[in-house]
């Protein structure tokens, strides 16, 4: 009966998840014991995976068949009768009697086969994971890891922290702490593959998102340590193996530490730098590839790219993405692909030397058809990768025929209209589109989404004509057709360039001398700026708005070629901004310049009385503000300092706290080179007199710190003694 085998089947799965359910449970403890300690994600997983295998390996839980659940069963509910096997039989092979059998035996493990379960023992492994958890928590709490970590100074503090009371003044007998632990952990990411190390060296220079932890302890007890950093405070955990705080590296700075007695006396550090070492992109080279690339359709169509890729910290993956354009006209087409190198190469590696073939012929290339690709790398770098590109690269196969308009003896013009659509309409016309996006059919859309980006081609090659370039600039070129214009006296100059479409396209008629010219084969993609025809009456300003707008028209007309109106409009919306800028710097504004003076009273006209006429002047004069002037008032101050008995009042401490201040902002780019002038300064506002000698190091070092001052021209007048006065005197004679 199938109803008693489902029973049977459903009883030996649940029995299967059971035994599962114990391999993940006892496995998962120690996995998070060992990442307490560690404070690796990866360790822990392979551990965790080896644990799993191992105990699914000793349990072997895809051992539990029917059979085993049937002799289970009749071991344990006494209503199965022993007849619980009778299940696995097929119907035909049975007796009318076992029929009978078998389906009272279905009815009864209906009833009764959900109240027993199977043999388990979930309840020691959640035990357990019970105990490594809590024994994780006490590893976390003793800060354990510390006690597997060696220090490279040994049991010996080089360099010490030294703590000062932070009010000079007070007068106690309290005993001071002294510090008996420091240590700073660097561990870093493990895509860089840098063993992490433990020093007591306070000052940090590491890679950005290292994890860094400190770790100071004291002879005696104190109320609480706080660590400082760029003004926020910190507070360190209080452990038994002593105070310790935690973070990743985001940016370069400075820090100290603070801490306070039992009775109340705060005490600081001087201060230490944190300089952060960004991770660079990886750098590509490609050396003996020319930029552009032709082919005649005869040749072997094919490139050989060679390419080499270093990183600091290893080259995560490179490939080569490829844009091939087919077709002329408004029936271009795009297709990108991604092409691999032909030689591999570890992940990890600083320096690969990449290979690859392009075979245009493989790319379904054929005359006229053109390539664009580069090269992309990525790092090894997590959770993002650094990405770096090279220079686009440029191939293309001659059409050597081309199609040249003819006009037949019956029709003089070309009656297609000279209409485009301008920005704001394509625009409008592509969110159009993307609203009704889930209501067409791909092929709806995508013909509505490559009809926008002709109608985009035509508005950019009309803007482009303003900058003098060819029909399709360099891309998909085509056969330019020449006109001959007849003008007269008031034809408009800028007719060819705006919307009439009441016009007879009367300028549209073939020009039989000019189509039988030579043709220059490099013709299509190479600006002649010596033509004076070609050049343009703009300025340099306004030629490069136009510039950034045919490129943003460019990417925004690829992207409705490839279907991605989406993409598209971010793109027409800077062309649209930068279209709007030049129309707006091509206007002319007249400003009314001067007011409009009162009515002339005709009995004060002409009489000469200038009595209450009163003359307004006013000077003034802009200056920079100085960003350094406390650093500079502080050197003269130290000048003064060192000619006296060095002696600090409060408004000194005051002026070194605010040059301090000033310092930290420079400091801050470069942490190391004006750490010490930064600590001294800082020392300047907690003393009360200082020696002559350890000012001039202050003020040598805040010399350094200040801008070099640029020089300005000025009249100088040299003093000249006797012997140069005579020795100019005969030049004149002689001159």
């Amino acid at each position: 009966m199938r109803a008693g085998y489902k029973l049977l089947n459903g009883y030996k799965k649940r029995w299967q998840f059971i035994r599962w359910l114990e391999v993940v449970l006892v496995a998962l403890g120690p996995v998070i014991l060992i990442y307490v300690i560690i404070l690796k994600v990866l360790p822990a997983i392979l551990f965790f995976v080896a644990l799993f295998i191992g105990l699914a390996l000793l349990k072997k839980p895809w051992k539990t068949t029917l059979e085993k659940v049937s002799a289970f069963i009749d071991e344990n509910l006494t209503t199965a009768e022993y007849s619980s096997g009778l299940l696995l039989n097929p119907d035909e092979n049975l007796s009318n009697i076992a029929k009978l059998q078998q389906h009272k035996i279905t009815e009864t493990l209906q009833k009764r086969l959900k109240s027993l379960n199977p043999p388990h023992h979930l309840k020691k492994a959640s035990f357990l994971l019970l105990a490594f958890v809590i024994l994780s928590i006490f590893a976390s709490q003793f800060d354990v890891l510390s006690q597997f970590q060696k220090l490279e100074t040994g049991n010996s503090i080089k360099s010490p922290i030294i703590f000062k009371a932070i009010d000079s003044t007070t007068n106690t007998l309290e005993k001071v702490p002294v510090l008996t632990y420091q240590s700073v952990y660097i561990g870093y990411p493990e895509y860089t593959q840098k063993k992490d190390y433990r020093s007591s060296k306070m000052n940090i220079k590491a890679l950005e998102g290292a994890k860094v932890s400190w770790r100071i302890n004291f002879n005696t007890p104190i109320k609480s340590a706080v660590l400082q950093s760029m003004d926020k405070n910190f507070p360190m955990r209080k452990t038994k193996a002593g105070y310790v705080f935690y973070t990743v590296l985001k940016e370069s700075g400075f820090y100290n530490f603070q801490f306070t007695s039992l009775e109340g006396i705060s005490y600081t550090s001087d201060l230490y730098a944190i300089e952060v070492i960004e991770d660079k992109r990886p750098k590509i080279e490609v050396p003996n590839l020319k930029p552009f690339t032709s082919f005649s359709d005869e040749k072997q169509k094919q490139l050989t790219l060679e390419t080499i890729i270093t990183d600091d910290y290893g080259v995560g993956s490179a490939k080569i993405i490829a844009t091939v354009t087919k077709g002329k006209g408004e029936s271009v087409k795009f297709r990108e692909e991604q092409l691999s190198f032909e030689n591999t190469f570890v992940s990890g590696s600083k320096t690969v030397k990449l290979r690859k073939t392009i075979n245009l012929d493989s790319l379904k290339m054929g005359p006229g058809d053109e390539l664009y690709f580069y090269v992309e790398a990525k790092d090894s770098k997590t959770p993002v990768a650094n990405r770096s590109r090279s220079e686009t690269f440029f191939a293309v196969i001659k059409d050597d025929e081309t199609d040249e308009f003819e006009v037949e003896g019956t029709m003089g013009v070309d009656q297609l209209p000279d209409y485009f659509r301008s920005q704001r309409q394509l625009i409008i016309d592509t969110e159009k589109l993307i609203k009704e996006r889930p209501n067409l059919t791909d092929k709806d859309f995508k013909f509505r989404s490559n009809e926008l980006g002709f109608d985009q081609k035509a508005l950019r090659l009309k803007y482009a004509e303003f900058m003098g370039e060819e029909t399709d600039s360099g891309i998909a070129t085509n056969q330019q057709i020449e006109v001959e214009e007849d003008h007269d006296d008031d034809h408009n100059p800028l007719a060819g360039y705006t919307h009439d479409h009441d016009s007879d396209n009367e300028h549209n008629l073939v020009s039989e001398d000019e189509s039988k010219k030579a043709k220059d084969p490099l013709e299509e993609y190479l600006h002649n700026h010596d033509d004076p025809e070609e050049s343009t009456l703009f300025t340099e300003s306004l030629k490069a708005k136009l510039r950034k707008a045919l490129n943003e028209m460019w990417d925004a007309e690829l992207h409705l070629r490839v279907y991605n109106p989406k993409e598209s409009l971010s793109y027409q919306y800077r062309a649209l901004k930068l279209i709007q800028d030049i129309k707006n710097s091509a206007r002319i504004y007249v400003h009314r310049i001067g007011f409009d003076p009162p009515p002339i009273k005709e009995d004060k006209r002409l009489s000469g009385k200038i009595d209450k006429v009163i003359s307004f002047k006013k000077n003034e004069e802009l200056t920079e503000k100085n960003a350094y002037l406390y650093m500079q008032e502080a050197l003269k101050r130290i000048t003064v300092l060192r000619e006296g008995d060095g002696v600090l009042t409060v408004k000194d401490k005051l002026l070194f706290e605010k040059a301090g201040n000033e310092l930290a902002i420079k400091a801050i780019e470069n942490p190391g080179k004006y750490l010490k002038t930064l600590q001294q300064l800082k020392q300047l506002t907690e003393i009360s007199k200082t020696t002559k000698n350890f000012l001039a190091e202050v003020q040598n070092g805040l010399f350094l710190a200040l801008p070099k001052l640029k020089r300005s021209p000025s009249r100088q007048d040299a003093s000249i003694d006797e012997i140069n006065r005579l020795l100019l005197k005969e030049f004149e004679v002689y001159d």
